[in-house]
């Protein structure tokens, strides 16, 4: 069940991030780009756990980011998917597109801009189309430490499984903070609140990336996010994941 939904699922999303390079970006925000930073640089993080006995149980999470620099704008497109199922039956399936702009000024100040397409099939929305821009201050930029800070508005279209169709207007803030406490691992928190009149999405990643080599780390993460007024038809206000990947950079 799972292998057949997830093929389908790669299909789709590794087909529109490679046919199409202006789809859509996440709040994720890109590093600020230094003097050895490369042109065209990418990675992919897989996880894959498979429970079976007394419980079978499979969780598939896998990612996908691709970033390149144009002067002083920093590109960036990203695709994520994770599936879970529990005896044979769909527990999770979620699916984002995302693409992203930032505009370095001289100093710590930058514009961002940014589109995501999101779907969830338990979340009681059919889909979100999600569009913010705004302003960013890079607080911190050091070997040990990067935190950058960016608020903004934006415009969110909600198609409802049962109930049409919802357009409201987005105030966005999030935070983005990395410590490389040794030359071969690093901690990073991202966090973001998104404030509509109908209800506030927050979001937050807590990562540890242990670098194995150039190209491979290892890293576990904790994801949550949490919806104040999701639709009626929605299981519960939040989701969370916790993994354990193979993280693949080049």
């Amino acid at each position: 069940m799972l292998a057949k939904d997830w093929g389908k699922g790669v299909a789709i999303l590794l087909g529109v991030l490679w046919s199409a390079s202006a789809v859509a970006s996440p709040f994720y925000a890109p590093d600020p780009p230094s003097d050895d930073t490369p042109v065209f640089s990418g990675d992919s993080e897989l996880g894959y756990n498979r429970l079976t006995g007394n419980t079978n149980s499979e969780t598939l999470i896998g990612k996908t980011r691709l970033q390149w620099l144009t002067g002083d704008l920093t590109h960036s497109l990203r695709g994520e998917v994770r599936h879970v199922s529990k005896e044979d039956d769909t527990a999770a399936e979620q699916y984002l597109l995302a693409a992203r702009e930032r505009y370095d000024f001289s100093g710590p100040h930058y514009l961002f801009g940014f589109a995501r397409w999101e779907k969830d099939r338990f979340a009681g929305y059919d889909q979100q189309l999600s569009a913010i821009g705004g302003y960013g201050r890079q607080i911190l930029d050091n070997e040990r430490h990067t935190l950058s800070l960016e608020a903004g508005p934006g415009y969110r279209h909600d198609r409802l499984r049962e109930h049409g169709n919802e357009r409201l207007g987005v105030a966005y803030s999030a935070i983005d903070y990395r410590w490389e406490f040794a030359d071969y691992a690093d901690i990073r928190q991202e966090a973001s609140l998104e404030y509509t009149r109908q209800n506030v999405t927050s979001r937050s990643l807590t990562a540890l990336t242990t670098r194995l080599n150039s190209k491979l780390s290892l890293r576990l993460s904790y994801e949550i996010k949490h919806n104040s007024e999701p639709p009626d038809d929605a299981d519960k206000r939040s989701d969370t994941t916790t993994s354990a990947s193979l993280l693949f950079h080049w």
